[in-house]
C-alpha cells in the first residue's frame, strides 16, 4: 500500500471510532437520565397520592431533581459533540 492510502485508511478508522464513541456516549448518557427522571416522577406521584397535602413540596423537589438529572444528559451531549468535532 502506498503512504497516501495508509493515511486515508487511518483517517477513516479514526472517523469511525469517533462516531462509535459519540454514539455510545449519547446512548448511555441519555438512557440513565431518562430512567432516573421516570423513577423520580413515579415516586413523587406516589407520594402525592398518599399525602395530597404535601403535593406542592413534592412537586418542587421533583422538578429540581429532574433538572439536576437532565444536566447529566446535556453533559453527555456536550462530550459527544466534543468527540465528534474537537478531536
Amino acid at each position: 500500500m502506498e503512504i497516501m492510502e495508509l493515511a486515508q485508511l487511518s483517517e477513516a478508522i479514526a472517523t469511525v471510532g469517533k462516531a462509535i464513541g459519540a454514539g455510545l456516549c449519547m446512548g448511555i448518557g441519555s438512557i440513565a437520565p431518562a430512567l432516573g427522571e421516570g423513577n423520580a416522577v413515579a415516586r413523587a406521584l406516589e407520594g402525592m397520592a398518599r399525602q395530597p397535602e404535601s403535593a406542592s413540596s413534592l412537586r418542587t423537589n421533583m422538578i429540581l431533581g429532574c433538572a439536576i438529572t437532565e444536566s447529566t444528559g446535556i453533559y453527555s451531549l456536550v462530550i459527544a459533540l466534543l468527540i465528534l468535532f474537537a478531536l
